[in-house]
């Protein structure tokens, strides 16, 4: 084994300084001041023999050698991250399973439909990673995601867990501040805050008021004044906080809606997402002969059936117990 290779950590810092070109934005990622990093550049450059970069009093630059370097450790690091996560996997109880998933699905979708996990499986152990950003399954030793999208990703079992269907919603309080709400024009006239989530991904936009309204038969309706957030979440707290009538996703409010604290209205329009778009329950193929990710899988699935994720809780408890 070659001796004057750089250590993983001093790799790490090469590799976050010839990504950013900056050595100060390199020190806050790894955790070292300025200074340690430019000492460690300048220590890997001696014992390689090789420049990496190429200073001057404003900037940084790669070397031709320091670019080829750069590439190899990104390589590199990958490799020892997969491995590492592949190795915590194997050295996992058995019974442990670990899901990535969102945190408003983690909430408002999966919490309440736990109790009849742990009685159909007690045997597994099931551990979350809390999360909206994509995994990567080796490095982050995750057996199972729950992701929105189309799916049909490469090397990876894509199962179809729920579509989304928008509604309008918003708080008791709020709905019962003022003249009743009997039709979609009573909004207007009470002059209410509307909020939507504000989304594309190619030719598929995320329902807005002026769809909503254009099915409720009000083709005029301006919606200049309408309140646009990038997150579903900040809609929902909107609606929650009674400071606003928010486009929430159904299958995502069904706890908020049995506890009394958002309502539905006019319960007769509801827009549903592209079918296309859905949120799935994903694995690797690798994954199919795994008893334990197939038996979340299949059970993820089965509730996805199930429109009350609170029927048979109690029974589901008391079974548990």
């Amino acid at each position: 084994m070659p001796r004057n290779l750089p250590g993983t950590r001093a790799l790490r810092t090469f590799e976050a300084a010839a990504r950013h070109l900056n050595f100060t934005r390199a020190a806050e990622e790894v955790g070292l001041t300025p200074a340690a990093v430019s000492h460690q550049i300048k220590d890997i450059e001696q014992q390689l023999g090789v420049t990496l970069f190429v200073r001057n009093s404003r900037s940084i630059a790669l070397t031709a050698a320091g670019a080829e370097l750069h590439r190899a450790a990104i390589e590199a690091l990958a490799t020892l991250q997969r491995a590492l996560g592949r190795a915590r996997r194997l050295d996992r109880d058995d019974r442990s399973l670990r899901l990535s998933l969102s945190a408003r699905v983690a909430s408002n979708w999966l919490l309440p439909r736990l109790p009849r996990f742990k009685a159909a499986h007690p045997q597994w152990a099931l551990s979350f990673d809390i999360s909206d950003e994509l995994r990567d399954f080796d490095a982050d030793g995750i057996d199972l995601a729950i992701r929105f999208g189309r799916g049909g990703d490469a090397g990876l079992r894509s199962e179809r867990l729920f579509g989304l269907n928008i509604v309008a919603v918003c708080s008791p309080a709020l709905r019962d501040a003022g003249a009743p709400l009997r039709e979609p024009r009573d909004l207007l006239a009470r002059g209410a805050c509307l909020s939507h989530v504000s989304w594309r991904s190619g030719s598929m936009v995320w329902p807005d008021w002026r769809q909503w309204m254009a099915a409720a038969g009000l083709d005029d309706f301006d919606d200049r004044a309408c309140m646009a957030f990038a997150d579903a979440s900040h809609v929902v707290q909107a609606a929650l906080d009674g400071h606003a009538v928010g486009l929430a996703e159904l299958e995502l409010i069904g706890a908020d809606l049995a506890q009394g604290r958002l309502v539905r209205l006019f319960d007769h329009i509801v827009l549903p997402l592209a079918p296309d778009y859905a949120y799935r329950v994903v694995h690797p193929l690798s994954r199919d002969d795994d008893a334990r990710v197939v038996a979340l899988r299949d059970w993820l699935l089965e509730e996805a059936r199930n429109p009350d994720p609170t029927a048979g809780a109690a029974a589901a408890r008391d079974a548990a117990d």
